[in-house]
């Protein structure tokens, strides 16, 4: 037997996995004013709180935070993102699922940390109600944008639409 055990692949797997984020996470020093990653422990930095302050557009002045958790198959698997806050947006559903396709089917190895984080801001400034998955938000965005609108400012100083609770994002 000539191969290595399926621990030891393991192993050199999470290690390479390691590596990869331990890089990613040194290139970030060019991520935007408005966006922070930071590892919830430093001795873990497979599980990341990424913070969103858009300066433009609707949901400018809010405070939007995401739990990101990268696997020990990261590069080759993307990590799982989740927002930790109840907010009015069509491509975040109420239990924080966020909607980015390289999150899914256009994720690629070459993908890092940075991208993921520039997809979230992007989502801020053009939100996209073609691909929800708050049906309900992008619905009010494709009918009555104005409505859309009032209903993010209402959302994001913590005021209930709908029958919803949403988490006041104000900084």
């Amino acid at each position: 037997m000539f191969g290595i055990s399926s621990s030891e692949a393991n192993r050199k797997s999470a290690s390479f996995s390691r590596l990869r984020l331990l890089k990613d996470l040194a290139d970030l020093n060019s991520l935007p004013s408005i966006c922070q990653v930071a590892p919830d422990d430093p001795a873990d930095v497979s599980h990341l709180t990424v913070t969103i302050s858009p300066d433009e557009g609707l949901y400018k002045g809010g405070r939007f935070v995401f739990s990101v958790i990268v696997s020990d198959e990261y590069p080759f698997s993307p990590p799982k993102v989740k927002c930790t806050q109840i907010i009015y947006h069509p491509n975040i559903d109420l239990n924080g699922n966020v909607c980015l396709n390289i999150l899914r089917e256009d994720w690629q190895p070459m993908l890092s940390i940075e991208t993921i984080v520039i997809g979230l801001v992007f989502l801020f400034k053009e939100p996209n109600p073609h691909d929800p998955l708050n049906h309900d938000a992008a619905a009010v965005y494709n009918q009555n944008i104005d409505l859309f609108k009032s209903n993010v400012e209402k959302t994001m100083v913590g005021r209930t639409v709908d029958n919803i609770k949403y988490d006041n994002v104000l900084i």
